[in-house]
């Protein structure tokens, strides 16, 4: 149970870092001259948002096979970087929808997925 909700808060916590900087007036956030460096940015934060919300899922759903977890992992990740790059077009002023944004988070997400698959032992010790 301590697992489950250790695994949630942190869940939670990258999830608010990634709407906090992602939502964030782009006048407020550091220049760095390094080109596409965005992207990657993009990518760190959606393959931890996904591994993140996969050990919460791995672990809410005791007994499972990785298929469902991995799955929900991958769709949450999926739509909530859509809704971010929405509300950015929308609620923002400085910054944009972007498609190569989501191109990242999406490659973000599936190396996420990739990685459990790859360390799938491990991570269940982790999460066990």
């Amino acid at each position: 149970m301590l697992k489950k909700i250790f695994f949630l808060c942190l869940a939670l916590l990258w999830t608010g870092v990634i709407i906090f900087l992602c939502l964030t007036e782009s006048s407020n956030i550091p220049v760095v001259t390094i080109p596409n460096i965005d992207k990657l940015v993009h990518f760190c934060f959606y393959f931890g948002f996904t591994f993140l919300w996969f050990l919460y899922f791995k672990k809410q759903f005791k007994n499972a096979d990785d298929f469902r977890p991995l799955l929900l992992s991958f769709v949450f990740s999926t739509f909530f970087g859509i809704t971010i790059e929405l509300l950015q077009s929308e609620y923002t002023l400085t910054r944009s929808a972007d498609m190569m944004d989501f191109l990242a988070n999406s490659l973000g997400a599936t190396s996420a997925i990739i990685a459990v698959l790859l360390f799938n032992r491990l991570i269940t010790k982790i999460v066990n």
